[in-house]
């Protein structure tokens, strides 16, 4: 064999020993995918089972008819450190799903608003529920629906509104009668919710959190908007160019009101500017005494709004894992998921509506997306007329203490 060439059976050696290394290298990283993958499904059962009856959770973990839920116990503070044990991790979600309406920071606008809604009214009482307003409500609700933190579930409520109709109601009208939303319908039980895709995240903001309600309040808070609801549209309280939260509007009917105040404008040789903006974090920014201000205005009846009044106080908010609980008051917002959440914030959005825009702008919102249309025949004059438009709608804003995201442009 010639000097410096490697023999077939040194060539195959060769590949031997690279083929093992590989191989090590694989199995290496497979034992360290096994080991990772244990300890997750450890900590996936550790949040999803409960002390009562752990083989539930296994069973449904290994029949794959559970969602995979994200390990809470590390979470990332402003500050950059990490949460350190699972109460740690709790109390920084929780401060998180709970704004707070922070009094300190209020100007002689806001105070003004807060005297404003503690004076009498002078406004009748409405009527009482009738029980078929109230068996509707409660066949109303869904079946299988998760229950708050009392446990009872939608189906009990349906069987007591068969058995015991008259009673019930009589519950109700006593809440009416007295304006008082019972303490023990106001509490809010958190369940997070990972944001698809954000699994492998360690912020907070990963969570979107749906909130479980008693099932007795929800029935209270939709006999209460029902009736707020009636009034304010029978009455013509609410704009028009709100398409969300109502009946037989969507977001085509929006898209299609811009769309036909666009052409026109266009069809006439002017110039059109668009400026979309959405409010930081929707229900949970909607602010109590904005809301008791528009039922002022729109002569809400009297005991309906005590009872709202009743509703937004001594409200709390509960997250719980395993046997950690924390709690916290809520002072402002809508719970996500209540029945009564869309009917006040469209109350306390239907104020920007009711602004005086010019006559050459379209306002239309869906929910909490607002969408400003205006016209000029020039570059420069629509840019002016639309800082002129943004300036009261920053100025709304600062009023009801609702921010949109990101800073309102200086021109469009």
């Amino acid at each position: 064999m010639v000097s410096g060439r490697l023999t077939y059976k040194q060539l195959n050696d060769e590949l031997r020993r690279q083929r093992r290394e590989k191989y090590l290298v694989i199995k290496a990283e497979h034992a360290a995918a096994i080991r990772q993958e244990k300890s997750r499904s450890w900590k996936e059962y550790c949040n999803a089972t409960s002390e009562v009856n752990p083989w539930n959770v296994i069973y449904k973990m290994t029949a794959g008819k559970t969602k995979r839920v994200a390990h809470t116990t590390t979470l990332r503070h402003l500050d950059g450190s990490l949460t350190t044990d699972l109460q740690g991790t709790l109390s920084l979600m929780i401060q998180k799903f709970v704004p707070e309406d922070n009094q300190e920071d209020n100007t002689d606008n806001h105070r003004q608003t807060r005297n404003l809604i503690s004076m009498p009214m002078g406004n009748d009482d409405d009527a009482e529920f009738t029980e078929q307003e109230v068996t509707n409500v409660i066949h109303d609700m869904g079946n299988k629906k998760a229950p708050g933190e009392d446990g009872i579930p939608n189906e009990v409520w349906k069987g007591l509104v068969k058995i015991l109709p008259k009673y019930i109601m009589a519950i109700y009208n006593k809440c009416l009668k007295e304006v008082v939303f019972p303490r023990q319908w106001k509490t809010a039980k958190i369940i997070p919710i990972v944001k698809p895709g954000k699994e492998g995240s360690n912020e907070v903001s990963k969570f979107r959190p749906i909130s479980l309600l008693v099932s007795g309040g929800k029935v209270l808070e939709k006999l209460l908007i029902n009736r707020i609801n009636h009034h304010v549209y029978t009455r013509g309280h609410m704009n028009e160019n709100q398409f969300g939260f109502r009946q037989q509007k969507s977001t085509v009917d929006a898209a299609l009101a811009i769309k036909d105040s666009v052409q026109k404008s266009l069809e006439a040789g002017d110039v059109v500017a668009l400026v979309s903006l959405d409010v930081q974090g929707a229900f949970d920014a909607a602010w109590w005494p904005g809301i008791l201000r528009e039922l002022r205005k729109c002569n809400c009846p009297k005991n309906l709004y005590k009872l709202t009044m009743n509703y937004f106080s001594q409200r709390t908010a509960v997250l719980s894992s395993n046997c950690i609980k924390v709690a916290k008051a809520i002072s402002r917002g809508c719970p996500q998921g209540s029945t009564c959440g869309p009917g006040f914030w469209n109350l306390q959005f239907n104020s920007l509506l009711g602004m005086q825009f010019m006559a050459r702008t379209k306002v239309v919102a869906y929910v909490d997306d607002l969408l400003i249309a205006t016209r000029g025949d020039s570059v420069r004059a629509v840019e002016n007329y639309a800082n002129v438009e943004l300036s009261k709608t920053e100025g709304w804003s600062r009023r009801n203490k609702i921010k949109f995201n990101d800073k309102i442009p200086k021109s469009c």
